[in-house]
């Protein structure tokens, strides 16, 4: 189990990195023309990573066709989000925003799944809220469209989620991951060849590459992590990218959260565990895993 935890909190600081590599291509780029090159490097690596048993040339065979497809698209919509709002807000603020996602889940779980919701879920999901809030604090500071499109985000990350939820035992991994990034070239290039494309030089396409690299590398990390520890310990890991957002903030991009918003992020972060531990309690395990990553 130390080795899941450990490859788990090794595969958060992959796609922390990546987060960065997409927000310091900020301005240089469109948010189709970077989120098509990721893809595509990130495609070019997960290529290698399919499981034995599973080939790729069957990747569009569906047992739930219209169900991957929606979880294809709102991937490339949380995608594109992210896309937007790392390269627009600070990094601390789009992971506080995005790590509503959850407690999201428990929300859409009642209305789409007509789960029953207990006082200490929908507890962790008004704590969620007013930790966002101490973060984000609407009416002290500006908000800008990036806040709208990491909170839009959320709401799709926790869609994906539930989704997953009827997925997760019924379709291949090649399945959900090849309708992924054809539907993600497909968007972001038509979307790209439609705005003001531009050939990135050499320096900028090694950080493309380096943003795809990183994106495939927690992937494949977080793979590897479940075989050695089960979902439900490796959960609270995915709360260690909070502090690489403030990390790589300060030292790349000079943005230094005050006091407020670090208890605001810790806050966060503690209702997301409150979720976990009471799906635990309720299901015995968690048998679901809404940590889990929802875009490439």
């Amino acid at each position: 189990m130390p080795n899941g935890i450990l490859l788990a909190l090794i595969a958060y600081a992959s796609y922390s990195c990546s987060d960065a590599v997409i927000k310091s291509l900020g301005g240089q780029f469109t948010v189709f023309e970077i989120g098509f090159f990721v893809t595509l490097f990130a495609g070019c690596f997960l290529f290698f990573t399919k499981p034995g048993e599973e080939r790729w040339r069957d990747f569009w065979r569906t047992k739930r066709p219209w169900a991957v497809q929606a979880r294809a698209l709102a991937g490339i919509a949380s995608g594109m989000l992210s896309v937007y709002s790392f390269t627009t807000i600070p990094l601390a603020e789009v992971y506080a925003l995005i790590f509503l996602a959850p407690m999201l889940v428990t929300v859409l779980s009642t209305v789409i799944l007509k789960e029953k919701v207990g006082p200490w879920r929908w507890l962790a999901v008004l704590t969620g809220f007013v930790g966002v809030m101490l973060v984000v604090r609407p009416g002290f500071r500006e908000l800008h469209l990036g806040h709208l499109a990491a909170l839009a985000n959320a709401f799709v990350a926790a869609t994906i989620v539930v989704l997953m939820r009827s997925l997760a035992q019924q379709e291949k991994r090649t399945t959900m991951l090849g309708t992924l990034i054809g539907y993600g070239l497909l968007f972001n290039g038509i979307g790209a060849a439609a705005t003001s494309f531009s050939l990135p030089n050499l320096w900028q396409m090694a950080w493309l590459v380096l943003g795809g690299l990183f994106t495939a590398g927690g992937q494949l990390l977080h793979l590897l992590a479940v075989k050695y520890a089960p979902a439900n310990r490796i959960a609270p890991t995915h709360y260690s990218q909070m502090i690489w957002a403030v990390v790589l903030g300060a030292m790349f991009f000079k943005e230094y959260p005050d006091a407020v918003s670090l208890v605001g992020l810790a806050v966060v972060g503690a209702s997301g565990l409150l979720t976990m531990v009471r799906e635990e309690v309720r299901l015995g395990t968690v048998r679901w895993n809404p940590f889990t990553r929802t875009r490439l």
